[in-house]
């Protein structure tokens, strides 16, 4: 890197600050002409694709994650933070996979373990609508899975 004022590559770092968007912020001096200027520092990251189960790609949205959570958890004891944070493992969980195109069917089942743990009713809701329950017994056999 070199100074924008006069091209040096001689300067020393006065201020270093993180922020929540995953992204350093630096404050730094020239030595040779001894401006000031600031750079950002951030991660990197792939796009990920989603498989669609019709076989279409499309991007990953956290947001589309976030409203089927928050339709799950309608009447719930769970607030908004305890969504936005389940979305931002469910996310994570996904990232560490090291994978750049992801099945509809993973995010789904990430989904649903990280929900198991926050609320059994919006877990078994989410479950419904996502395994597509058409007979009473699906209920039943899921019911059976959540008293384990």
């Amino acid at each position: 890197m070199k100074c924008p004022y006069c091209g040096s590559a001689d300067f020393k770092t006065l201020e270093t600050r993180d922020s929540p968007e995953n992204t350093t912020r630096r404050r730094k001096e020239c030595m040779a002409c001894g401006k000031r200027f600031t750079t950002y520092e951030y991660v990197e990251t792939v796009e990920l694709m989603v498989r669609k189960k019709d076989g279409k790609l499309e991007r990953f949205d956290v947001n589309k994650t976030i409203r089927g959570v928050q339709k799950a958890c309608e009447k719930r004891p769970v607030t908004m933070d305890q969504i936005n944070e389940l979305a931002g493992f469910v996310r994570q969980a996904i990232m560490r996979k090291g994978k750049d195109e992801i099945a509809s069917k993973e995010i789904g089942d990430v989904v649903m373990k990280y929900l198991r743990e926050l609320d059994h009713i919006a877990y078994i809701r989410f479950a419904s609508v996502y395994k597509k329950f058409e007979e009473p017994e699906d209920f039943r056999r899921l019911l059976l899975e959540v008293k384990k």
